[in-house]
């Protein structure tokens, strides 16, 4: 069977409206024929169910500007793993910004009102912009054309966690942390604030309690803690250790603890904070269930470092989840490998 190619889009007629459309969800109807996206064109010639395109093989047309090869790679891995899908072009689907591919339920095809994926295809050397995702799965092509697939969400971050501190601590502001002598246990035990100079403190008093300057700033700012030259003193250490980093890491400290979430360091998992839902106690303390990494709203990430992130944080059983801080608040993000 031969197809024409006109204006991006093949043509074949009658007989490939009934073997591709309406028997494996190929292209879309158009009257006695059916319109091909070139992607589809190239996977029906690739498989031999098309001869050939204006006079050109599967080889001639891949390697035309017509049909994108990483395109065809994902398209073509999505096919051969049970999936009909279609390229997302605004006459083929609705809503394709974002997307390259449009992927259905299994047994689903272009007919049916379903969507199981929105995928965006792009290169292992390519650079994503944040707010491109949250909606969709990214589809990685590496140097050597294996897939792998991130699936990206805007989550609703949030926790029971119910402590209220009491006012007026005195704490001794250092280098990079403060000190509070002879704190309310309860800092520690039932809100887990800070780290106790020594022991566990899960029981009994607490001598000295160390608390990060992210968690110092947000306390004195609530009136928690009082330490010589207030918040801005404290600030001022955090910005001279990390620059705007630290503003951007206290407004999602502030957010989280305000969210019922209790954020804690995340430095030996690499990212900025690792997180605790539900914290009554610290003698019964369950795993932190998110690593989370504080971006500035512009960022862009490069697909390496996204499947660096999600790679290490599935492998300690934990969620990745980005804040994309900017001038309009925080914009949570996160990220998993699927296995479509």
């Amino acid at each position: 069977m031969n197809a024409t190619l006109s204006d991006g889009i093949v043509r074949a007629g009658r007989q490939a409206r009934e073997q591709f459309y309406d028997a494996r969800g190929y292209g879309r109807p158009d009257g006695e024929e059916i319109r091909l996206a070139p992607i589809e064109a190239a996977h029906l010639l690739f498989r031999g169910d098309l001869t050939a395109v204006d006079g050109m093989g599967f080889r001639e047309f891949l390697a035309s500007a017509t049909c994108p090869d990483l395109h065809f790679l994902v398209y073509k891995d999505l096919r051969d793993r049970g999936f009909y899908l279609s390229p997302a072009r605004a006459d083929w689907v609705d809503d394709p910004d974002g997307a390259d591919l449009v992927v259905y339920p299994r047994g689903k095809g272009p007919w049916d009102d379903e969507v199981a994926y929105r995928v965006r295809v792009v290169s292992e050397r390519a650079t994503v912009p944040a707010a491109d995702l949250g909606d969709v799965v990214l589809a990685v092509v590496d140097e050597e054309s294996e897939i792998t697939y991130l699936e990206t969400d805007r989550p609703e971050v949030t926790g029971s966690t119910d402590y209220q501190p009491p006012q007026g601590v005195p704490g001794d502001l250092l280098d990079d942390r403060v000190l509070v002598w002879d704190p309310p246990a309860a800092l520690f035990q039932h809100g887990f604030y800070g780290q106790p100079l020594s022991g566990d403190g899960e029981e009994g008093s607490i001598e000295t309690l160390q608390l990060s300057l992210v968690e110092a700033a947000y306390l004195v700012r609530r009136g928690v803690l009082d330490v010589e030259g207030g918040e801005d003193a404290v600030r001022s250490c955090g910005r001279e250790v990390e620059g705007d980093r630290f503003d951007r890491r206290l407004r999602v400290y502030a957010a989280l603890r305000e969210r019922g979430v209790v954020p804690k360091t995340g430095y030996k998992f690499g990212a900025d904070f690792r997180t605790y839902a539900d914290v009554e106690s610290v003698a019964n303390l369950s795993h932190s269930e998110l690593l989370v990494r504080v971006l500035p709203a512009d960022h862009a990430f490069a697909p390496r470092d996204l499947a660096l992130d999600v790679r290490l944080a599935g492998g300690v059983r934990k969620r990745m989840v980005f804040a994309l801080v900017g001038d309009e608040g925080i914009h949570w993000l996160d990220a998993g490998r699927l296995t479509p």
